[in-house]
């Protein structure tokens, strides 16, 4: 889950680093407060070789706030995610966190530490790997059969919506060295590549164990945002595919709102999914964050554009001609993947506009959403209802829309039938649905809700989607959404004026 930022949500990436490193040194300077002769005396017992983005880093200790944990970095070693927590907390860049926080922390960094430690032997370097490639070591694999588990195992974290899961994630994945075989990335993404290279694999034997072969020789660290399982397609290849990635050599790291006994609850064919529950459980960590904070709630929200009745619509029409400014909306096709295409209604300088209905009460999924992320950075939805049994399938969507904007940073102007709460109030899940007063021969039927949904999957979705709408609300969200349309700017300058030079050349 996202962010617990104040001043600014966005992880600090690898290249951000390089060119920070005289900052990030000042700021380490001040936070010192152990004798640097520790440092120097350490040296010998831990060295790591990262890569030339990593920042200098000290050891020091530090009670973080008095409902926290205290954290002492004379246990822990001088780099990793908890020294950078430390850092962005220093620089106002994070709150405080929780104990449930600092004790997920803790675990994080304990993988740090075995990973730095056991690089070689989990082949995290793609220099001192082998160098087979994806085919080839799929073929000696025929020939001579052989398995590669990892030494270390993975990490599987869960927990309440907001609770920073997804921020805890992106800390530890910033501090690993830039030449590792890591990749970090959304499930809904991670499955749809899955399913594309499966297309593009049909004939084989098992495509599943090539697929399996080219994705671990690209990253054999595979950091998964939002694990979720509601897709009976993705449930019956999950723990083929994970049989073979595992056997491969990859370490798992995993976010997700589920326990890993609840992953696909209900769902059909469960049976051939449970496998994969005792997989998961075999090669990763399985840690909850207990936390009952929603961080995301803590923003300044009411900043953005979500608009209650529809009575709106004429000014969200007006909003997006604002933002469109003098290019002209019309008609789009836009592509998605394996030749699918979408149709976008209005579109123009990096803006669409959507009924509601074009865009969820049609047969659309992820594949369609992360398309239209990928061309356009605002999305204009009108007439968001109000979701129950009548609509479960666009409820469905609607929160796999919102996950796709959110882990693309898009912005969202919409109006909607009521407030993100009263969307999703007739969604309840089975023990919810099972503490409401049964209706008794003196209370009319009439009284009772017809429309009423229980779906587990969706009622422990709608909490996420209702944090993450207001977040992205939040000015903090805006914020961070118009820095990265600047260097998304910046960069589309840059590559012009490239090509300009080398056409003149």
């Amino acid at each position: 889950m996202r962010r617990t930022f104040v001043k600014s949500f966005g992880p600090i990436r690898c290249g951000f680093r390089h060119h920070g490193d005289e900052r990030s040194t000042g700021v380490a300077k001040r936070l010192l407060v152990s004798n640097i002769n520790n440092e120097i005396s350490d040296k010998a017992s831990y060295n790591v070789d990262t890569c030339k983005c990593g920042r200098p880093s000290y050891m020091f200790s530090r009670t973080l706030s008095s409902d926290a944990a205290e954290v002492n970095y004379k246990e822990v070693k001088r780099a990793g995610p908890l020294v950078e927590y430390e850092r962005r907390i220093a620089a106002g860049d994070l709150e405080d966190g929780d104990n449930s926080q600092i004790g997920t922390l803790k675990e994080i960094q304990r993988l740090y530490d075995e990973l730095v430690k056991s690089a070689d032997a989990c082949r995290l370097d793609p220099y001192s790997d082998s160098g087979k490639t994806s085919r080839s070591r799929w073929l000696w694999s025929r020939l001579m059969p052989q398995s590669s588990f990892s030494p270390v195992k993975g990490l599987y974290l869960y927990g309440g919506v907001g609770t920073g899961k997804t921020m805890l994630m992106d800390l530890f994945y910033d501090q690993l060295p830039c030449n590792w075989r890591k990749k970090r990335i959304h499930f809904h993404d991670f499955m749809l590549t899955v399913h594309s290279r499966l297309q593009k694999h049909r004939g084989v034997a098992d495509p599943l164990e090539v697929v399996a072969g080219e994705i671990s020789d690209e990253s054999i660290l595979l950091c998964l945002d939002e694990f979720m399982v509601n897709d009976v397609a993705d449930a019956l290849i999950l723990n083929r595919l994970f049989g073979h990635l595992f056997s491969n050599g990859a370490i798992l790291v995993a976010t997700s709102n589920r326990a890993p006994d609840n992953l696909y609850e209900g769902g059909l064919q469960r049976d051939l999914f449970l496998p994969f529950i005792a997989t998961l459980k075999e090669r990763c960590v399985i840690h909850e964050i207990g936390s009952s904070i929603d961080y995301r709630t803590r923003t300044s929200a009411e900043e953005g554009f979500y608009f209650v009745k529809n009575d709106f619509s004429d000014f969200l029409m007006q909003k997006f001609k604002e933002l469109v400014g003098e290019h002209t909306a019309q008609p789009q096709e836009v592509e998605v993947v394996m030749g699918r295409k979408l149709q976008v209604p209005l579109g123009a300088n990096g803006c669409a506009y959507f009924p509601f209905e074009e865009l969820c009460d049609k047969p659309l999924g992820a594949a369609d959403y992360f398309g239209l992320c990928k061309n356009f950075h605002t999305l204009a939805l009108d007439d968001v209802p109000v979701f129950g049994l009548h609509n479960r399938t666009a409820a469905y969507r609607f929160v796999t829309l919102v996950d796709v904007m959110y882990e693309n940073k898009a912005r969202l102007m919409c109006t909607a039938e009521g407030t993100p709460f009263q969307l999703f109030e007739r969604i309840v899940t089975i023990s919810d649905a099972q503490s409401r007063a049964p209706r008794t021969s003196s209370r009319s039927r009439k009284n009772d809700d017809y429309d009423l949904c229980v779906d587990n999957e969706l009622g422990f979705a709608k909490d996420r989607t209702i944090s993450r709408l207001t977040e992205m609300n939040s000015s903090e969200y805006l914020e961070q959404h118009a820095e990265m349309i600047a260097e998304k700017r910046l960069q589309t300058q840059r590559d012009e004026y490239n090509n300009d030079h080398v056409v003149q050349a």
